[in-house]
């Protein structure tokens, strides 16, 4: 036939399972978590009965003692680290780190590199009536410096070359 299993009930002289066991079997099974001691009425001693009958001391709290005037204090001050920013040929929102307020950057147009690049070029194509000065008047050819607008700092530069 069949070897009995976990699942099956072994043979013998009752094949019926029976049934779990009750909630309180249950617990009393667990018993070996001590209990706390009932509170007696009376004065107290300040011993503390343990599970076992005997007084023990209560557990010692200690507090952090509050620290005095003192005087070599040390003045903390509280930096904040700003992350770069990267300027380009647009206004940018950041704070000035000179005045430390938010602001939009004002812009101004230099001619850098690519301007007297672009010029030069000019001149070799054989535009020198004047128009290889046109690269002088186009914004898109030249460094871009930005300037907060309260305190008139410098606060970075876009090179185009």
């Amino acid at each position: 036939m069949s070897v009995p299993g976990a699942y099956q009930a072994a043979a013998g002289p009752s094949s019926v399972p029976t049934a779990p066991p009750s909630y309180d079997e249950t617990v009393a099974v667990n018993s070996y978590f001590p209990m706390p001691p009932a509170v007696v009425p009376g004065p107290t001693t300040g011993l503390v009965t343990g599970p076992d009958g005997k007084g023990m001391n209560p557990p010692a709290y200690y507090t952090q003692p509050v620290p005095g005037p003192n005087a070599n204090a040390i003045a903390v001050q509280t930096v904040y680290v700003q992350r770069p920013v990267s300027f380009f040929d647009r206004p940018v929102q950041m704070c000035c780190p000179s005045c430390n307020k938010m602001i939009v950057t004002q812009l101004s147009y230099n001619a850098g590199a690519l301007t007297w690049l672009s010029c030069g070029s000019l001149c070799l194509l054989g535009c020198v009536a004047g128009c290889c000065f046109i690269p002088f008047c186009v914004d898109a050819l030249q460094d871009v410096d930005h300037y907060c607008p309260n305190c008139k700092a410098l606060l970075g530069t876009y090179k185009r070359l």
